[in-house]
């Protein structure tokens, strides 16, 4: 099992880039983001401090992302 690593929103939304999530607005500090493959819609809340756990896993949940898909964006260049 992979341990989720303490992110910030700015290093979420890099990875979502990566996993061919798109920026489809933003209101306030959230940013929403779209993938026209399967339809997913993500809001990740855009600010500077650390996402804590239960909303990392509540955007992974949302996006239908698996951790190990996300560990691997993340590495990726």
């Amino acid at each position: 099992m992979v341990k989720l690593p303490v992110i910030t929103a700015k290093k979420l939304i890099k990875a979502l880039v990566k996993l061919d999530f798109q920026k489809d607005h933003i209101t306030g500090s959230h940013f929403l983001f779209y993938r026209t493959k399967d339809r997913k819609r993500v809001v990740v809340p855009y600010h500077t401090k650390d996402l804590p756990k239960g909303t990392l896993l509540t955007i992974l949940k949302q996006a239908g992302i698996t951790k190990e898909e996300f560990v691997k964006a993340l590495k990726k260049k």
